[in-house]
């Protein structure tokens, strides 16, 4: 639904976005990730249409964000404000009638909104009055309301206890499943992992990572594996080291040799194998990784990284 293609953005002779292209589909979450100055805020601004690109386009359902008929958009910046003195369903409604809803189906709809995320008894208590996770909620109902075709999200778990950060979830769950595509920018990679179906990272403007969060994921294993078995293991050929880690085997594989044979040349043994299953980096690893060596930032690329580009961070493997 959402195509960025070949968007580049400069600020004063600096480029800040640099010939960034990657699609979005409908019903997807999709997670915007990068360090703070990458580059995310500018592009969500251009796909907002708050700024202009320099060059690409950006279109949603086929049509330009610039256009006259626009796609139903919502930002939820991660700067976030609110009307204070005013009661809490005027200050959602309000809103609603700013996405060209008439006052009384910003209200229904306001209703139901804040019956969903648990704040329906404060409808009529000053905004103010609201604690910070309260109001953070009723900031996301503000993005919600008018049932948007894209939702862009930037650091919405920010502000929220655990049980919040659930009711959100849940949310982003129902409104995938009735079609609306999700664009979520966060540092908590934890919740990439959860929620996200694929995921773009931008560093120092450029594309460095894009593609299926498992893939991304998988990608970058080291060729280890946890062995949960009863009784010792001993070194077989195509194994460089076994280790003791917390209650399992961590079995690291020299270059090329395939799992199955060590897993065979392991049950040969006699060994009482209860499972043999590879040990993929947690995507929070990754993003370290890719911003502390630089990994994609090859001044000299034309066009974006490709699909193995974008997975191989740590060379070969």
């Amino acid at each position: 639904m959402l195509q960025v293609r070949e968007v580049s953005k400069s600020y004063d002779g600096r480029t800040v976005v640099n010939n960034v292209s990657f699609d979005v589909a409908a019903g997807e979450i999709f997670a915007l990730l990068g360090p703070n100055g990458a580059g995310k805020t500018t592009l969500i601004r251009m796909i907002t249409d708050i700024v202009r690109p320099d060059s690409g386009q950006i279109s949603f359902d086929g049509r330009s964000v610039a256009g006259p008929k626009r796609a139903r958009t919502a930002y939820l910046p991660e700067e976030r404000g609110l009307y204070k003195k005013v009661p809490v369903l005027d200050a959602l409604a309000y809103y609603g009638e700013l996405k060209d809803m008439s006052a009384a189906d910003a209200r229904r709809e306001g209703i139901e909104l804040l019956e969903e995320f648990g704040l329906a008894a404060w409808a009529r208590k000053h905004v103010a009055t609201l604690s910070k996770g309260m109001q953070q909620k009723l900031q996301l109902c503000t993005a919600l309301i008018g049932r948007p075709e894209l939702l862009i999200l930037d650091e919405p778990f920010s502000g929220l206890d655990p049980i919040n950060v659930q009711i959100l979830e849940d949310v982003l769950r129902r409104r995938r499943s009735e079609g609306t595509t999700v664009l979520l920018s966060t540092h908590q990679m934890n919740k990439v992992e959860q929620q996200c179906d694929r995921a773009l990272m931008i560093n120092r403007g450029h594309m460095v990572l894009y593609g299926q969060v498992g893939e991304i994921r998988r990608q970058h294993a080291e060729n280890e594996f946890a062995l949960h078995a009863d009784g010792t293991p001993r070194r077989v050929d195509g194994v460089k080291s076994v280790t003791a880690e917390n209650g399992h085997w961590k079995v690291a594989l020299e270059r090329g040799t395939h799992p199955a044979t060590v897993l065979k040349l392991l049950l040969e043994q006699g060994l009482a194998v209860r499972a043999f299953v590879p040990l993929v980096p947690p995507l929070e690893d990754i993003f370290v990784h890719v911003v502390t060596t630089g990994v994609g930032l090859d001044a000299g690329r034309s066009g974006p990284p490709t699909i193995d580009e974008q997975v191989s961070l740590g060379g070969e493997r």
